[in-house]
Protein backbone atom coordinates (compact mmCIF):
# COMPACT_ATOMS: atom_id res chain seq x y z
CA UNK A 1 0.00 0.00 0.00
CA UNK A 2 1.50 3.30 -1.10
CA UNK A 3 -0.92 5.66 0.59
CA UNK A 4 -4.04 6.02 2.69
CA UNK A 5 -6.82 8.24 1.35
CA UNK A 6 -9.09 9.64 4.06
CA UNK A 7 -12.31 11.53 3.29
CA UNK A 8 -13.07 13.63 6.37
CA UNK A 9 -15.82 15.98 7.38
CA UNK A 10 -18.06 13.37 9.01
CA UNK A 11 -18.81 13.44 12.74
CA UNK A 12 -17.72 10.42 14.72
CA UNK A 13 -19.76 8.86 17.50
CA UNK A 14 -19.87 5.69 19.57
CA UNK A 15 -17.91 4.16 22.43
CA UNK A 16 -14.51 2.53 22.80
CA UNK A 17 -13.08 0.66 25.77
CA UNK A 18 -9.87 2.16 27.15
CA UNK A 19 -7.33 -0.20 28.68
CA UNK A 20 -6.09 0.32 32.20
CA UNK A 21 -2.97 2.45 32.56
CA UNK A 22 0.20 0.37 32.82
CA UNK A 23 1.96 3.06 34.83
CA UNK A 24 -0.84 2.95 37.40
CA UNK A 25 -1.16 -0.85 37.41
CA UNK A 26 2.48 -1.54 38.30
CA UNK A 27 2.62 0.55 41.51
CA UNK A 28 -0.85 -0.65 42.50
CA UNK A 29 0.32 -4.26 42.21
CA UNK A 30 3.33 -3.38 44.37
CA UNK A 31 1.10 -1.59 46.89
CA UNK A 32 -0.95 -4.78 47.26
CA UNK A 33 1.98 -6.04 49.35
CA UNK A 34 0.90 -3.60 52.06
CA UNK A 35 -2.41 -5.36 52.68
CA UNK A 36 -3.14 -8.16 55.11
CA UNK A 37 -6.03 -9.66 53.12
CA UNK A 38 -6.75 -10.36 49.42
CA UNK A 39 -7.31 -7.59 46.90
CA UNK A 40 -9.15 -7.63 43.58
CA UNK A 41 -7.75 -5.28 40.95
CA UNK A 42 -9.85 -4.59 37.85
CA UNK A 43 -9.14 -3.07 34.42
CA UNK A 44 -5.65 -4.60 34.36
CA UNK A 45 -3.99 -4.29 30.92
CA UNK A 46 -2.55 -7.43 29.36
CA UNK A 47 1.04 -6.26 28.94
CA UNK A 48 4.47 -7.82 29.39
CA UNK A 49 5.47 -5.52 32.28
CA UNK A 50 2.29 -6.44 34.14
CA UNK A 51 3.03 -10.15 33.65
CA UNK A 52 6.59 -9.60 34.89
CA UNK A 53 5.33 -7.86 38.02
CA UNK A 54 2.92 -10.72 38.67
CA UNK A 55 5.80 -13.17 38.29
CA UNK A 56 7.90 -11.14 40.73
CA UNK A 57 5.13 -11.18 43.33
CA UNK A 58 4.62 -14.89 42.73
CA UNK A 59 8.32 -15.54 43.41
CA UNK A 60 7.77 -13.98 46.83
CA UNK A 61 4.93 -16.37 47.59
CA UNK A 62 2.05 -14.03 46.79
CA UNK A 63 -0.95 -15.94 45.44
CA UNK A 64 -2.30 -14.43 42.22
CA UNK A 65 -5.51 -15.55 40.52
CA UNK A 66 -6.45 -14.24 37.09
CA UNK A 67 -10.17 -13.58 36.88
CA UNK A 68 -12.59 -12.58 34.18
CA UNK A 69 -12.94 -9.18 32.55
CA UNK A 70 -9.29 -8.18 33.00
CA UNK A 71 -9.23 -8.55 36.79
CA UNK A 72 -6.77 -10.29 39.10
CA UNK A 73 -6.91 -11.25 42.74
CA UNK A 74 -3.76 -10.71 44.79
CA UNK A 75 -3.39 -12.47 48.15
CA UNK A 76 -0.26 -11.16 49.93
CA UNK A 77 -1.00 -12.92 53.20
CA UNK A 78 1.19 -15.94 52.35
CA UNK A 79 4.31 -13.98 51.38
CA UNK A 80 7.35 -16.21 51.92
CA UNK A 81 10.32 -13.92 51.22
CA UNK A 82 11.19 -10.29 50.52
CA UNK A 83 13.70 -10.88 47.72
CA UNK A 84 13.50 -9.32 44.24
CA UNK A 85 16.14 -10.97 42.01
CA UNK A 86 18.21 -9.21 39.36
CA UNK A 87 16.95 -11.40 36.50
CA UNK A 88 13.47 -9.94 36.92
CA UNK A 89 14.34 -6.41 38.03
CA UNK A 90 16.69 -5.90 35.08
CA UNK A 91 13.82 -6.49 32.63
CA UNK A 92 11.64 -3.83 34.22
CA UNK A 93 12.91 -0.87 36.20
CA UNK A 94 9.53 -0.41 37.89
CA UNK A 95 10.30 -3.54 39.96
CA UNK A 96 12.05 -1.19 42.40
CA UNK A 97 8.51 -0.25 43.53
CA UNK A 98 8.35 -3.34 45.76
CA UNK A 99 11.08 -1.90 48.02
CA UNK A 100 8.88 0.54 49.95
CA UNK A 101 5.93 -1.80 50.55
CA UNK A 102 8.14 -4.73 51.61
CA UNK A 103 10.07 -2.59 54.07
CA UNK A 104 6.91 -1.02 55.50
CA UNK A 105 4.94 -4.25 55.85
CA UNK A 106 7.66 -6.78 56.67
CA UNK A 107 10.58 -4.73 57.97
CA UNK A 108 13.10 -6.00 55.43
CA UNK A 109 13.73 -6.13 51.71
CA UNK A 110 16.46 -7.25 49.35
CA UNK A 111 15.89 -5.76 45.92
CA UNK A 112 18.26 -5.68 42.99
CA UNK A 113 19.32 -2.32 41.63
CA UNK A 114 17.79 -1.89 38.15
CA UNK A 115 21.31 -1.62 36.72
CA UNK A 116 22.81 -4.36 38.85
CA UNK A 117 26.40 -3.51 39.82
CA UNK A 118 26.75 -0.77 37.19
CA UNK A 119 29.07 2.02 38.35
CA UNK A 120 27.72 5.57 38.44
CA UNK A 121 24.88 7.60 39.92
CA UNK A 122 22.02 5.33 40.85
CA UNK A 123 18.58 6.28 39.52
CA UNK A 124 17.05 5.22 42.85
CA UNK A 125 19.16 7.38 45.19
CA UNK A 126 16.14 9.56 46.05
CA UNK A 127 14.17 6.44 47.01
CA UNK A 128 16.94 5.36 49.36
CA UNK A 129 17.46 8.79 50.91
CA UNK A 130 13.74 9.07 51.62
CA UNK A 131 13.60 5.65 53.25
CA UNK A 132 16.68 6.45 55.35
CA UNK A 133 14.98 9.66 56.50
CA UNK A 134 12.16 7.40 57.70
CA UNK A 135 14.59 5.35 59.77
CA UNK A 136 15.53 2.51 57.46
CA UNK A 137 19.00 1.01 57.59
CA UNK A 138 20.13 0.55 53.99
CA UNK A 139 23.21 -1.06 52.48
CA UNK A 140 23.98 -1.39 48.77
CA UNK A 141 26.10 -4.48 48.22
CA UNK A 142 26.88 -6.51 45.11
CA UNK A 143 24.17 -4.78 43.11
CA UNK A 144 21.45 -5.29 45.73
CA UNK A 145 19.65 -2.91 48.05
CA UNK A 146 19.45 -4.54 51.47
CA UNK A 147 17.12 -2.64 53.78
CA UNK A 148 15.71 -3.31 57.22
CA UNK A 149 13.81 -1.44 59.91
CA UNK A 150 11.72 -2.27 62.96
CA UNK A 151 9.06 0.22 61.85
CA UNK A 152 9.38 3.22 59.59
CA UNK A 153 8.85 6.65 61.15
CA UNK A 154 7.07 9.61 59.61
CA UNK A 155 9.38 12.24 58.16
CA UNK A 156 9.44 15.42 56.12
CA UNK A 157 11.01 14.51 52.77
CA UNK A 158 12.00 17.11 50.19
CA UNK A 159 12.78 15.57 46.80
CA UNK A 160 15.75 17.14 45.01
CA UNK A 161 14.03 16.47 41.71
CA UNK A 162 10.62 15.25 40.66
CA UNK A 163 10.48 11.47 40.36
CA UNK A 164 7.31 9.46 39.80
CA UNK A 165 8.57 6.11 41.05
CA UNK A 166 10.38 7.79 43.95
CA UNK A 167 7.19 9.56 45.01
CA UNK A 168 5.24 6.31 44.72
CA UNK A 169 7.78 4.21 46.62
CA UNK A 170 7.93 6.64 49.53
CA UNK A 171 4.17 7.14 49.58
CA UNK A 172 3.65 3.37 49.87
CA UNK A 173 6.32 3.08 52.57
CA UNK A 174 4.76 5.93 54.56
CA UNK A 175 1.32 4.34 54.47
CA UNK A 176 2.28 2.00 57.34
CA UNK A 177 4.83 4.25 59.04
CA UNK A 178 4.52 5.49 62.60
CA UNK A 179 3.47 9.12 62.30
CA UNK A 180 2.92 11.55 59.45
CA UNK A 181 5.11 11.84 56.36
CA UNK A 182 5.21 14.81 54.01
CA UNK A 183 6.69 14.50 50.52
CA UNK A 184 7.55 17.87 49.00
CA UNK A 185 8.30 18.39 45.30
CA UNK A 186 6.26 15.25 44.69
CA UNK A 187 5.26 14.00 41.25
CA UNK A 188 1.74 15.06 40.25
CA UNK A 189 0.85 12.57 37.51
CA UNK A 190 -2.64 10.98 37.42
CA UNK A 191 -1.04 7.60 38.08
CA UNK A 192 0.31 8.93 41.40
CA UNK A 193 -3.23 10.05 42.27
CA UNK A 194 -4.57 6.60 41.35
CA UNK A 195 -2.05 4.93 43.67
CA UNK A 196 -3.07 7.28 46.49
CA UNK A 197 -6.73 6.44 45.87
CA UNK A 198 -5.88 2.73 46.00
CA UNK A 199 -4.02 3.11 49.31
CA UNK A 200 -6.99 5.02 50.71
CA UNK A 201 -9.35 2.29 49.49
CA UNK A 202 -7.33 -0.16 51.62
CA UNK A 203 -7.77 2.10 54.64
CA UNK A 204 -4.80 4.43 54.23
CA UNK A 205 -4.74 8.17 54.82
CA UNK A 206 -3.13 9.94 51.88
CA UNK A 207 -3.96 13.54 50.97
CA UNK A 208 -2.59 16.07 48.50
CA UNK A 209 -1.95 13.63 45.65
CA UNK A 210 -1.97 15.55 42.39
CA UNK A 211 -0.17 18.50 44.00
CA UNK A 212 3.52 18.93 44.75
CA UNK A 213 3.01 18.20 48.46
CA UNK A 214 1.62 14.84 49.56
CA UNK A 215 0.81 14.07 53.19
CA UNK A 216 0.52 10.50 54.45
CA UNK A 217 -0.71 9.64 57.92
CA UNK A 218 0.59 6.20 58.76
CA UNK A 219 -1.89 3.56 59.89
CA UNK A 220 -1.43 0.28 61.78
CA UNK A 221 -2.61 -1.96 58.95
CA UNK A 222 -4.27 -2.01 55.54
CA UNK A 223 -6.99 -4.37 54.32
CA UNK A 224 -7.97 -5.82 50.98
CA UNK A 225 -10.43 -4.08 48.68
CA UNK A 226 -11.87 -4.08 45.16
CA UNK A 227 -10.28 -1.46 42.94
CA UNK A 228 -10.29 -0.61 39.25
CA UNK A 229 -7.22 0.91 37.59
CA UNK A 230 -7.79 4.24 35.85
CA UNK A 231 -7.94 4.27 32.02
CA UNK A 232 -4.74 4.92 30.12
CA UNK A 233 -4.52 8.62 29.23
CA UNK A 234 -2.24 8.08 26.22
CA UNK A 235 -4.62 5.57 24.68
CA UNK A 236 -7.53 7.89 25.43
CA UNK A 237 -5.77 10.79 23.74
CA UNK A 238 -4.99 8.65 20.72
CA UNK A 239 -8.67 7.92 20.15
CA UNK A 240 -9.61 11.55 20.74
Amino acid sequence: MDRLLVHGGRPLFGQVRISGAKNATLPILAAALLAETPITIGNVPHLHDVTTTMELLGRMGVAITIGEKMSIEVDPSQLENTFAPYELVKTMRASILVLGPLLARHGSAEVSLPGGCAIGARPVDLHLMGLEAMGAEIKVEEGYIRAKVERLKGANIVMDQVTVTGTENLMMAAALADGTTTIENAAREPEVVDLADFINAMGGKVSGAGTDTITIEGVENLKGCDYSVLPDRIETGTYL
